[in-house]
Parts: structure tokens; C-alpha cells; sequence
């Protein structure tokens, strides 16, 4: 659901910003063991609903740049709802793995596929991250919802920083350390999302 509201202020929620900030970002190295990288295959999955992980899906919204969008992600089901709004100037909506214990080693992968159901035919992200760094580069597919199958092919991620193209980026997929969707009015480099309502 979105609302449009480029002129309305809304109070920002400080209290949600720590809560979904907090989530993403790993403990320092010295406190936590150093693992084995965990080699992925093709055809591997990586996550399903109602499975126990080391990591789980939270909520990274708009609110973490002062906006007022909100969503909510259960992990048994994998049900992601929310609402965005343009309010204090804001716009999307976001689920985003904690850290992974151990980075996945997808050397041998050509990409990821997603198996989705809804979304309405509207375009999403999805997001690959191969570092740590909580703003760091987003290795970023764009796709329409159409059909359960999504292939994300790494060859065609676009290296980007706050939705705006990076270039001189190499894609570690060695080392991946995250994962991310995205439902945003944004497009790449100030550009709207051209299948956003």
C-alpha cells in the first residue's frame, strides 16, 4: 500500500530507527568466533519460510533516513507487509537479513533466483551485499513482479550506494555477507521507479 504526501510532516519515530538499525550491524570481529566461509551451489536454497537460520529477515525502512513508511516481515511465513508514504520525504520499504554468522561463497553460482508470490506486478529490488559496512555498496536487481521465479543474474547487478550508481565496484561473490528486498518510488540516480504506485 502507498500513500503520497511529498508536503506532510510526520514525527520522526527515533525509537523504531534504533530498533531496525541496530539489527544490521554485526558484532565486532574480536568478540565473534571467525567462520568457515560456506560454499554455495547451484540450486542451493538459501532461505525458506518457517526454517531455523543464524540469521532472520527484519524490517529496514525508510524511517532510518527520516521518512514514515513502515513494514513489518514474519519469518514463519515469510508474509512482508507495509505501507509507504512520501512523508518527510521518504518513499520506501525494506527487509534486510541480519548479519550472516558466515559469509556465503557463491563463486560457483551465476546468480539467485527468488520464488515470490504477489507484489501486483510492481518493480522491486533485490540486493546482494559482499560487505559489513552498514551503508555500503548494494549489488542491486531490479525486477517486476510477475510470476513466482525471479533469476537475478550477478552479471547484471548494479553496484549502487543509496539507490545512486557507483562505478569501479567489483562483485566479491566469494564473500556474500547479506541480503536485501526493496519497494521504492526511487529508480537509480534520482530517476522514479517506473512501476511504483
Amino acid at each position: 500500500k502507498t500513500t503520497d504526501a511529498v508536503a506532510e510532516r510526520k514525527p520522526w519515530d527515533a525509537i523504531r530507527f534504533i530498533k531496525q538499525s541496530s539489527k544490521f550491524v554485526p558484532m565486532p570481529t574480536l568478540l565473534r568466533p571467525k567462520k568457515d566461509k560456506v560454499v554455495i551451489k547451484p540450486g542451493d536454497t538459501l532461505w525458506e519460510p518457517g526454517v531455523k537460520y543464524d540469521f532472520q529477515w527484519s524490517p529496514l525502512d525508510d524511517v532510518v533516513m527520516g521518512g514514515a513508511s513502515s513494514s513489518t516481515f514474519d519469518n514463519e511465513t515469510g508474509l512482508w507487509t507495509g505501507t509507504v508514504t512520501s512523508a518527510n520525504n521518504g518513499g520506501f520499504v525494506g527487509v534486510r537479513t541480519t548479519p550472516f554468522s558466515s559469509a556465503l561463497d557463491m563463486e560457483s553460482c551465476r546468480g539467485i533466483e527468488l520464488l515470490l508470490r504477489g507484489g501486483d506486478g510492481k518493480k522491486f529490488k533485490a540486493i546482494v551485499r559482499d560487505s559489513t559496512d552498514f551503508n555500503g555498496v548494494c549489488w542491486t536487481s531490479s525486477f517486476d513482479t510477475r510470476g513466482k521465479g525471479v533469476k537475478l543474474p550477478f552479471a547484471k547487478q548494479v553496484p549502487t550506494i543509496f539507490a545512486n550508481t557507483v562505478k569501479g565496484q567489483t562483485f566479491q561473490k566469494n564473500n556474500v555477507l547479506g541480503l536485501q528486498l526493496t519497494y521504492s518510488k526511487f529508480e537509480y540516480d534520482g530517476g522514479l521507479n517506473p512501476n511504483f504506485s
